[in-house]
Formats: structure tokens, C-alpha cells, sequence
């Protein structure tokens, strides 16, 4: 008989929308075909169904737990965060950390071989469902204090005050909280140095994605393009480095180039861009790697988070050549000048870009190196690989 397994996830991981879904569900789809799964999700009054798009027969019970929706307005968020500084909780823990009740209620009686916890933000929920697994291993998308500390750094104050406030705090719970898990997942080997040295065992699990059949060549926009969630900070920051450092050159270098921005909450961004025609923004897309596929080049001008870039695995399945911050390439094993190039300085990124533009045969050289790479590292069956060398800790 199959073992049992407990997935514990802030956010549902269908549709796979977003690097954190892509993680989520590719763990999620790795112990179901090995377990049978229980999975508990939050429910955000007037959202919709977290279970949504959820492949049928892939879990044994589905457990939604109601989470009261809260204001996203700039007045709300500031006071949100103004209290939580003033505590020294680090966002996003007190909010899903309040609802534990519901998840004590329903687990007496229950038994998994396995419990896994997805996001540092519900790690506190250990003391919760410790006594019903053998083991429990919490997933982290990132390393929060990290985050914290990169995302101050590229803000002026006070935004970057309370950031490096929200860095001590996380670090603090990571000291605490990492070495009560039976083991750590972690997006990179650069994120697993980055841990506190008492964390204890950490396994790299590469973020991934479904391997799909290559987009058929189709006509090519002359068009930069980046995708993500605009509503995620360091994509915001990315847009603006980006919008009034680089494209200023590049616009007036080449002046029939159009900039792509794909991705959901699109509002978030339209200001920074709204006055530029040239700049299109195509809010959210049913499939992201045939949308990149038709630009030109995909652009990573990232400056601040932690883990790796979702964004760059989707570019490199639409065999498209990607231009990154180092940052924002970071944690990928990826070669300069032969899957990606890396530029730091705007100017740096600007010349790196046109010359690309100018070179269609460099251009697909650098898609195609990145699509071999894709395949043969980043693909949810090559991270899988990463796991079953680990069965000892999985159970």
C-alpha cells in the first residue's frame, strides 16, 4: 500500500501560474505518483477556488482552510506593514499562522509517512502537524531573510528601513524554526550557503517546468519581452531600473523596437510605462512560453529577491535569448556567453542588447544553448531526479 503524504501549501499550485505554483505543484505531482496525497490550501474570502484547475484523481483529500481577504490598497499595506515592524513579525506569517484551528480539528486520527510545508511563511504550522508525520521537510522558495535584505537594498528609505527590520526578524525565525525540519528543500546550491549554519540538512531542488514541445517557428516580433507578476516587488523594481536606465538608449538605437510586458496585475506597473507606445503591456497570457516566443530576445533585468528566475526557464523553452543581471540569473547553472548574457550596468545591458538585435545567428545560438539546458537540468522530470537520490529522507 502506497505511503501517506501531507502538503501544506499558502497558495494553490494550479493553474500553473507563477514560479511559486510551478514549484508547488511539480513537488505536488512528485509524491502523488508515489503517495497518496492530503493537501490543505487557503481560501481567500472572494477569490477564487484554490483547488481550481487541480488535475482530478492527483489528491486523496482536499482541505481549504478560509482566509479573510484583506485590502491591497498602498494605505492598507502600509499600515499592515507598519504594525508588523513594530512587532518584528516578517510579512505574511501572522496572516496564514492565524488560522491553525481548522487544520488541529481535522487532523486527529490521521497518519503520513511524509508532511511537507511549502513557504517559509507557514513553517510556524510544524508545531501543528508534526505528531500526525514521521517526518517533515519545509520547502523554501526562498531564503526570506535574503530576500528581505536584497529588496532593502534597492529601495531608499523608509521602505528600506523596513525591509532590513523584516530581515533581523526572518533570520531570527530561521535560526529557530530551520533546524526543528527534518530536512530543507532549497532552489539552488547559492541559497543553501545562504542558510543559517544551524538549518541542518538542505537538499537542492531546482525550480523546473513541464518540458513542452518547442514552439513551431513562427514570424518574430521585433519586440523585447519580460514576464512575470507585476505585482511582485523585485519585477516592479526590474520595470523601473529598467524602463529609465536601459530602454531610454535602446529606444533611440532602434527605433521600430517594441518592449513586451506579460503577466498578471498589470495595473501595479502601468504607470511607469503608460507614456510609451512602444511599450505594450499584455497582462496575463494562456501560455507563456509561445507568448516569449514570439520576441525577440527575453530581458531579466532583475535587481533584488532570492531563489531563481522561473522566468528565465520559460525564455529558454521558447528557445529565446536571454539578456540578465547576474542577480537575476543567480542560483542557475548557466554559462555567460554561451546560454545567457549578463550585464550589471545599464549601459552594459543596453550594448548587450543590441548586440543581439544586430546578430539573428547569435541570437539562436544563445535560444537553442539555453533549451539544451533546460532539458537536460531544468524540466520537472531532471529536478524529480534530484529527489529519488534522497529517499532515505523522503520516506
Amino acid at each position: 500500500m502506497k505511503p501517506s503524504a501531507l502538503i501544506l501549501s499558502p497558495e494553490p499550485p494550479y493553474p500553473l501560474n507563477g514560479g511559486g505554483a510551478l514549484r508547488t505543484a511539480s513537488l505536488l505531482e512528485y509524491l502523488a505518483r508515489r503517495c497518496l496525497v492530503d493537501l490543505v490550501l487557503f481560501a481567500v474570502d472572494g477569490a477564487s477556488d484554490p483547488a481550481e484547475g487541480l488535475p482530478q484523481g492527483l489528491v486523496r483529500n482536499l482541505l481549504k482552510i478560509p482566509l479573510p481577504a484583506h485590502s491591497r490598497s498602498l494605505p492598507a499595506r502600509v499600515a499592515r506593514n507598519g504594525w508588523r515592524m513594530v512587532r518584528g513579525v516578517p510579512p505574511l506569517l501572522d496572516r496564514f499562522r492565524a488560522r491553525d484551528e481548522i487544520l488541529r480539528q481535522w487532523l486527529p486520527g490521521r497518519r503520513y509517512a511524509l508532511g511537507l510545508i511549502e513557504h517559509f511563511w507557514c513553517a510556524p504550522y510544524l508545531d501543528v502537524i508534526a505528531p500526525f508525520c514521521r517526518r517533515v521537510l519545509l520547502d523554501l522558495h526562498n531564503v526570506e531573510s535574503v530576500w528581505h535584505e536584497r529588496a532593502g537594498a534597492a529601495e531608499r528609505w523608509p521602505v528600506s528601513a523596513g525591509h532590513q527590520r523584516f530581515a533581523s526578524a526572518s533570520r531570527r525565525l530561521e535560526e529557530q524554526l530551520l533546524p526543528r525540519f527534518a530536512g530543507l528543500l532549497v532552489a539552488s546550491p547559492q541559497d543553501q550557503a545562504l542558510l543559517p549554519k544551524s538549518a541542518g540538512r538542505a537538499i537542492v531542488y531546482p525550480n523546473s517546468i513541464p518540458l513542452e514541445a518547442c514552439p513551431p517557428p513562427g514570424p518574430k516580433q521585433h519586440a523585447l519581452v519580460f514576464s512575470g507578476n507585476l505585482e511582485y516587488r523585485p519585477n516592479q523594481q526590474a520595470i523601473h531600473w529598467f524602463a529609465t536606465q536601459v530602454w531610454p538608449v535602446i529606444r533611440q538605437e532602434w527605433p521600430e523596437l517594441r518592449w513586451r510586458i506579460l503577466g498578471k496585475n498589470a495595473h501595479a506597473i502601468r504607470g511607469l510605462v503608460s507614456q510609451d507606445p512602444r511599450i505594450a503591456l499584455t497582462g496575463p497570457v494562456e501560455n507563456a512560453v509561445a507568448e516569449l516566443a514570439s520576441a525577440e530576445i527575453a530581458i531579466v533585468p532583475v535587481l533584488a529577491g532570492s531563489g531563481t528566475r522561473v522566468k528565465i526557464l520559460e525564455a529558454w523553452a521558447a528557445s529565446l535569448p536571454v539578456v540578465s543581471t547576474t542577480l537575476g540569473a543567480e542560483g542557475l547553472d548557466a554559462l555567460p556567453g554561451e546560454h545567457i548574457l549578463l550585464a550589471d550596468r545599464p549601459a552594459d545591458f543596453a550594448a548587450s542588447i543590441s548586440e543581439l538585435l544586430g546578430a539573428p545567428e547569435r541570437r539562436s545560438r544563445l535560444g537553442s544553448a539555453g533549451r539544451i539546458l533546460l532539458e537536460r537540468r531544468y524540466t520537472w522530470e531532471a529536478a524529480w531526479g534530484c529527489l529519488e537520490r534522497e529517499e532515505s529522507l523522503l520516506g
